[in-house]
């Protein structure tokens, strides 16, 4: 069953994470052949279901976390819920589209396919998405992201996240005419915005909870400002994506 990581950080997740190019959906969309219904799962703060919406006649964007939910942007063909992956209120043989980004490695694998199969109709895609660490270019800076992610703060990461540093290699995706394929996402970022993006990972958020309140991202900000440098510098994420058809 997938547990709620975000809702502490709900409101620096909206503001702070990246959003996906215009390359994914490009690539993603003409695999649809129908576009009534979408279900973008794991929502979060409806980032997909907002371009989704776009496209499709109704999107159903769900989240275990109200607190992301309530960060929402709203559509008038965007439905907002509290749902799992695993257990939905949607009936069967319905979507054309299932879309699930930088969250697929948190689910149940088996109940999450065992209830895509159900809400999918004829030739439905599903396609999930995420991304690993941003790159600076910059080796020393580079470096000590790298020792923060997996040294300082590595103990607080829950286990599944290093399916995304694999990107999902080991997650079972057993469909049809599966595809791949990978998207460079480039921001121009100070060191300041950069440090509350780290502030929306899971694990700075289970240190806080360990250490009454602590902010992680601390240990390492004196040092990480020192080699940014003023001004803004390029961070580029590699976005991985996979989508086959249920």
């Amino acid at each position: 069953m997938s547990l709620d990581r975000f809702s502490t950080q709900a409101a620096q997740y909206a503001r702070y994470r990246i959003d996906y190019p215009a390359e994914l959906y490009d690539w993603l969309l003409p695999q649809v052949p129908n576009r009534l219904c979408a279900w973008d799962c794991a929502t979060g703060n409806g980032q997909v279901a907002v371009v989704l919406a776009r496209y499709f006649r109704d999107v159903e964007a769900t989240d275990l976390s109200a607190s992301q939910l309530a960060e929402a942007t709203e559509r008038p063909n965007i439905h907002y819920q509290v749902a799992t992956a695993e257990h939905t209120p949607f009936p069967d043989d319905h979507f054309d589209l299932i879309t699930v980004a930088q969250a697929v490695h948190w689910f149940d694998q088996e109940a999450y396919h065992r209830e895509v199969r159900r809400v999918a109709g004829p030739g439905t895609v599903l396609a999930e998405w995420g991304y690993g660490l941003g790159q600076t270019g910059e080796p020393a800076l580079d470096a000590l992201i790298r020792r923060f992610h997996d040294e300082t703060i590595g103990p607080y990461w829950d286990a599944n996240r290093w399916h995304v540093l694999d990107e999902y290699a080991r997650l079972p995706f057993p469909f049809a005419r599966v595809r791949k394929a990978h998207f460079p996402v480039r921001r121009q970022w100070s060191a300041a915005w950069y440090l509350d993006y780290l502030r929306t990972w899971s694990a700075v958020a289970n240190y806080a909870r360990q250490h009454a309140g602590a902010d992680a991202v601390l240990l390492v900000a004196d040092e990480l400002t020192q080699l940014w440098g003023e001004g803004e510098r390029e961070v580029v994420f590699q976005v991985f994506a996979r989508a086959g058809v249920i």
